[in-house]
C-alpha cells in the first residue's frame, strides 16, 4: 500500500495567504533537517507566494529579468534554471527521505506523474516532454519543477499554474526554454481555476510521491 508523504497547508494557501519566499526555503530547511535526523516522516508544503523569480543552478545571464522589473530574483541551491511564482500558483515542496533508493530521476518521474494525474482529473490531458522538465499541454508548458537533493533527503519542488498572471513569464526564459509557451489550468479549461480547488486533488494525489513507489517508464 502506498504511503505517501504527510500534506501541510502553509500560511493560508487557497485562501488569499501568501508566504515569502525566504521564510517558506527557512521552512523547507527545519523539515529538511527534522526528515534527516528521522525526527520526523515525510512532508508536502503547499503554498503561494507572492511575486518573485527564483533562479535555478543552471540559470544563464540571458534568462534572467532586466533590472527594474520590481520583482526581486532569488538564487537558489535547486537544479534547473529561472522560474515564476506567484498568486495563482500552487507551490509544493515534497521533502522526502530516499535514504536506500535515491534515484533523483525517478523521484522527478513520480512528481511529474502527480501533476500528469492532477490535470486529468480537471479535464487536462497533459504529459511529460522529453527532453524537457515540467509538464506540458502540448507546447505550452503547465507546471515547472526543479528539485535538490540532500543527504538523501528531497528540497524544493514543483509550481502548477492555476489562475495566475501570466505577464510576469514575459520578462525571463521560463526554465530555460525560449521556443515554448507557458499555460495555466484556467486558459486550458476556459474557466477560472483556483488554487483552493486544486489543493484537494494535489492532497488525495499525494501518495503518488511515496518513495517506494516505481514510477512507469518515461
Amino acid at each position: 500500500m502506498q504511503q505517501g508523504p504527510s500534506v501541510e497547508r502553509v500560511g493560508g494557501v487557497g485562501a488569499g495567504g501568501l508566504v515569502d519566499y525566504l521564510e517558506a526555503w527557512e521552512l523547507q530547511r527545519r523539515v529538511h533537517a527534522d526528515v534527516v535526523a528521522g525526527r520526523r516522516g515525510d512532508a508536502l508544503l503547499l503554498l503561494e507566494h507572492p511575486p518573485v523569480f527564483t533562479a535555478g543552478k543552471l540559470t544563464e545571464p540571458a534568462d534572467r529579468p532586466l533590472a527594474g522589473s520590481g520583482v526581486p530574483v532569488v538564487d537558489v541551491d535547486r537544479g534547473g534554471r529561472i522560474t515564476w511564482h506567484g498568486p495563482g500558483q500552487l507551490v509544493g515542496y515534497p521533502v522526502l527521505s530516499l535514504a536506500g533508493r535515491i534515484d533523483v530521476v525517478k523521484h522527478v518521474r513520480r512528481v511529474e506523474e502527480l501533476l500528469i494525474a492532477v490535470c486529468a482529473d480537471l479535464g487536462v490531458s497533459a504529459e511529460r516532454v522529453r527532453g524537457r522538465s515540467g509538464v506540458w499541454v502540448a507546447e505550452r508548458k503547465v507546471a515547472a519543477i526543479g528539485i535538490r537533493v540532500a543527504q538523501s533527503v528531497t528540497m524544493h519542488g514543483f509550481a502548477l499554474n492555476c489562475d495566475n498572471d501570466l505577464g510576469a513569464y514575459g520578462a525571463i526564459v521560463p526554465c530555460g526554454i525560449a521556443d515554448a509557451g507557458v499555460t495555466t489550468l484556467s486558459a486550458e479549461l476556459g474557466r477560472q481555476v483556483t488554487v483552493a480547488e486544486v489543493l484537494p486533488l494535489v492532497e488525495a494525489r499525494a501518495a503518488l510521491l511515496d518513495p517506494a513507489r516505481e514510477p512507469a517508464a518515461a
